[in-house]
């Protein structure tokens, strides 16, 4: 069935869902990789969860902040350890300041991550804290990117076409991979038949353009035990429908988790579409007297084709850490690249890359341990690279890839998401603490955009 045999959109502004966040409870957004970052702006990044860091983001005053777990790249008794850390810090630091929370589990669009697990520590920790979790909102929307959700069936958009996301290359994951497309079933096949695809309700594109706030309200404050809710997503004023249901029903006494994508958190935030950050703004923070480095760990075909067309565009020193001799013989291989990667940053853009041909385990778990083996290499040669020369900007390409690098390679604790650097994909930060103060951080996932967009993010960073 396609979009177009659905009801009409129902426009619901986005002043309606601020008018709404009066009183409403603050969102810590558990980013399983910085990505979730590329849909807003002016909201708070974490990267440590100490109670003092979450109380300096709970006193920026915004409806959210988002602390970056990196979840994604870990095993799953490691995701549940962190996830626990963060939220026991969160409602710690929130019960002293007397602020009242709701949680959310920020994970990928097209479906890679630790479900139900996630969700699943955030309901043990409000149990622990005297609280409940009466339901999960399942909210995987991405709709800058094409990733919807109708009939409770997720979808990826090429074009005018609609791929059920079962048939996509994320659904191969070495580590995540899955077979259904619709949603119901994709829980209970995560949640190894725990929760049956009969027990998950389905607020499809009928009852969010068709019911009003209160009944769709009442359909959430029927929820109890942690039930899971499908909130089908075509358009933004969906997600906002949803939102305001969601709030009224939070109002009503109910607590609710949110499993969700980037389009959430900018519904439930309260905020537009954003343009992309302005030229001046972008000018204020990028370095004058040096070029930039990007650093790619995807291995999705996207960035392939991506780094080719930035080649095609302009010239650059690419440094290349080959991924056999990473796990063979790390040391000399690392000081050479960043030895290498520094000294061009003299002259050029330089692009500090693995090898492109994908090396797996023979298991998830070996998987796991090869990425993270790899991810901690090429980490630690840009962290050496930046050391030695600041660069003008630094560019993270990849989920997890970004979150490394912006913890292990510039040190971020502290910053502030500053805007989108395309209409609503890739996000800027801007470090407020750590050795890269000031320094502006591009987080780009490895599966958005098209072929040129890695190319025109460089060409607007280099032309301010």
């Amino acid at each position: 069935m396609t979009v177009n045999s659905w009801p009409a959109v129902r426009p619901v502004p986005a002043a309606d869902v601020r008018a709404a966040l009066a009183g409403a409870r603050r969102v810590v957004f558990l980013d399983d990789d910085p990505t979730g970052t590329q849909t807003v702006r002016d909201l708070p990044v974490l990267t440590r969860w100490a109670v003092d860091d979450v109380r300096w983001a709970l006193r920026q005053g915004t409806a959210g902040f988002f602390v970056l777990t990196n979840t994604r790249s870990l095993a799953p008794q490691d995701a549940a350890a962190r996830d626990r850390e963060v939220v026991e810090a969160c409602l710690t630091a929130a019960e002293r300041d007397g602020i009242r929370l709701a949680f959310a589990s920020r994970s990928d669009s097209t479906l890679r991550g630790h479900f139900p697990l996630e969700t699943d520590v955030i309901g043990e920790l409000l149990a622990e804290h005297g609280g409940a979790m009466d339901g999960v909102v399942l909210a995987p929307a991405f709709t800058d990117a094409g990733r919807v959700t109708i009939g409770g069936v997720h979808y990826l958009r090429s074009g005018d076409e609609l791929l059920p996301v079962a048939d996509s290359e994320f659904a191969r994951d070495a580590t995540f991979g899955f077979a259904a497309s619709r949603l119901a079933d994709w829980v209970a096949e995560k949640s190894g038949g725990r929760i049956p695809a009969s027990e998950v309700v389905e607020l499809t594109l009928r009852d969010l353009r068709g019911g009003s706030t209160d009944s769709l309200r009442d359909r959430l404050t029927g929820l109890s035990g942690g039930r899971v809710v499908v909130l089908d997503t075509a358009e933004d004023d969906d997600l906002r429908a949803g939102v305001l249901a969601i709030l009224a029903a939070e109002d009503a006494g109910k607590s609710l988790v949110y499993r969700v994508g980037p389009s959430f958190v900018r519904a439930r935030t309260g905020q537009d579409t954003p343009p992309p950050i302005e030229d001046d703004a972008l000018a204020a923070l990028v370095g004058r007297d040096a070029h930039g480095l990007v650093v790619v760990g995807s291995h999705v075909g996207l960035t392939s084709r991506q780094l080719t067309k930035l080649g095609e565009r302009r010239e650059f020193v690419h440094v290349e850490l080959d991924v056999p001799a990473i796990l063979e013989h790390p040391a000399e291989h690392i000081d050479a690249a960043a030895t290498r990667a520094a000294a061009a940053l003299e002259r050029s853009l330089v692009v500090l890359s693995t090898s492109r041909t994908l090396v797996t385990g023979a298991d998830e778990t070996e998987s796991l341990d090869i990425a993270r083996r790899v991810s901690a290499a090429l980490t630690e040669t840009a962290r050496r690279a930046v050391a030695r020369r600041r660069p003008a900007f630094v560019v993270g390409k990849g989920g997890i890839t970004s979150s490394d690098v912006a913890t292990g390679s510039l040190g971020i604790r502290r910053a502030w998401v500053r805007g989108s650097m395309l209409p609503g994909i890739v996000s800027l930060w801007e470090p407020v603490s750590g050795p890269a103060q000031g320094l502006p951080y591009v987080v780009f996932a490895g599966n958005v955009g098209d072929e040129n967009s890695l190319a025109d993010v460089v060409d607007r960073l280099e032309a301010v």
